[in-house]
């Protein structure tokens, strides 16, 4: 005989969404995107795996604040603020774009005190890019 799969939202057992905040990580990546208008901080594990994540946005930024290094702060330690309660130590940093947001979410990350591990810059750069649309002839 097979044994029961057990459902993880059952109110009778008491496991109601706790499917994200049972995993422990004490190591994770941090992605830091910094465009000109928004500035997004996703915290995965290792193995690439959403832990969290927080934008300008989501933080309560409206219109042309987003964009700004302060806006670029508080989404750095809204999303930071939950995975330390998971028991995240250390830290990977990959950065990537670029807006104002880099240099100010970079210092949260390292105000939080998380250890980090090396800061790498992630930035797509195009080796002469795309082949150009040829002329219109008139």
């Amino acid at each position: 005989m097979t044994k029961p799969i057990q459902k993880i939202g059952s109110r009778r057992n008491g496991r109601v969404g706790l499917r994200k905040n049972g995993r422990r990580i004490p190591k994770g990546v941090i992605h830091v995107q910094a465009s000109f208008h928004n500035t997004i901080v996703t915290v995965t594990d290792v193995r690439g795996r959403v832990v969290s994540w927080s934008s300008a946005g989501t933080s309560g930024f409206k219109g042309t604040r987003r964009g700004t290094p302060f806006a670029a702060q508080a989404a750095a330690i809204n999303a930071i603020r939950t995975v330390q309660d998971q028991g995240m130590q250390r830290a990977e940093v990959m950065i990537k774009g670029p807006g104002l947001g880099r240099d100010a979410a970079l210092r949260a990350i390292r105000r939080s005190g998380i250890l980090l591990s090396f800061v790498r810059d992630v930035t797509p750069m195009p080796h002469n890019g795309c082949r150009p649309p040829k002329k219109r002839r008139v």
